[in-house]
């Protein structure tokens, strides 16, 4: 079969010839309608990934989309190695699906994926974020940023509030429900100010961090009294440095999120809240499908940080 190959540990995979999955105990094979390309994909497929170490050679790719044999389309979050996602055909544990409502697409679909899962799991089951708390959402230009100004709203949110890089990124978080945006340029001291003037002075209960680096640090001192940062990402740097009286003073929590952590019920009832949102049309991220040989070139746009969905087709 054709997919995209993991040749060695930090290569750019090439599309290529596969052997076919075959299912043992407990697993099923399942036609791949379209795949999703990750910022994980490309930690997984350097060897660098805190979670896991690919085999080579192995297929990439984490998520997809599988078309059924009666042609409804269901949602896949894992592959059993060495196969990935990004190929005709893959391997997957038995019972894992979760099947797509009438009318949605595989592309919307995957938004909410790996991507929208960061971000909906963080205001929940992390963040606890209750009815009526203000939330700050770091990094609003990326497809995690994009779901989270639209779940923090959906999820009872008082003001939402878009912070990222590049006057296209806070004009697409507007036309996704953000009550107010904040370019994140300038001195940590200038966006910490612009965060604290965007809530009216007093600053947000919640932040979703995707990037850490001088962000994290910015919003963290303008956080409200009791505030809660999950982190979940590091694309702005891999430390950050925080003010101990800050956060003593003002009982502040950094909580630490993987979507690994969640169960597998949690997980399914997010994407069954989100794909309703999707299929009502309140949750529509930009996405971009590309053909199994220009895999090279997903991989490389999803390192600069494309600002939308980047999927493959892998028959395409």
């Amino acid at each position: 079969m054709r997919a995209a190959i993991l040749s060695q540990l930090g290569a750019v995979p090439e599309a290529g010839d596969f052997p076919e999955p075959e299912a043992g105990q407990g697993e099923e094979v399942v036609e791949v309608a379209l795949a999703a390309v990750n910022p994980v994909d490309l930690s997984i497929s350097s060897g660098l990934f805190y979670a896991a170490i690919p085999q080579v050679p192995s297929v990439v790719g984490r998520e997809g989309i599988a078309r059924l044999e009666d042609g409804s389309l269901a949602y896949f979050g894992g592959c059993i190695p060495p196969y990935g996602s990004i190929a005709e055909r893959t391997l997957v544990e038995s019972g894992s699906l979760v099947e797509l409502p009438p009318g949605v697409e595989a592309a919307p679909a995957l938004a909410c994926g790996i991507a929208g899962l960061a971000a909906y799991l963080s205001l929940t089951t992390r963040a606890r974020l209750a009815s009526g708390e203000s939330v700050l959402i770091l990094g609003a230009g990326g497809v995690v940023g994009q779901v989270g100004v639209v779940a923090a709203r959906k999820l009872g949110a008082s003001r939402v509030v878009a912070a990222a890089r590049g006057a296209q990124s806070l004009l697409q978080a507007q036309a996704l429900g953000a009550d107010a945006t904040v370019e994140l340029a300038g001195s940590t001291e200038s966006i910490t100010e612009a965060i604290r003037q965007a809530f009216g002075g007093s600053g947000p209960d919640v932040v979703i961090d995707p990037l850490w680096g001088v962000p994290a640090t910015a919003a963290l001192e303008a956080m409200a009294f009791g505030g809660r940062m999950v982190q979940l990402g590091q694309s702005a740097g891999t430390e950050a440095t925080f003010n101990s009286a800050t956060v003593r003073g003002r009982c502040l929590q950094i909580l630490g999120h993987t979507n690994f952590a969640a169960s597998d019920a949690e997980r399914r009832d997010a994407l069954n809240t989100m794909f309703s949102w999707v299929a009502s049309g309140e949750l529509d991220i930009p996405s971009e499908v590309l053909p199994l040989d220009a895999v090279g070139e997903a991989w490389r746009r999803q390192a600069e940080g494309p600002g939308l969905k980047l999927t493959v087709d892998p028959r395409a």
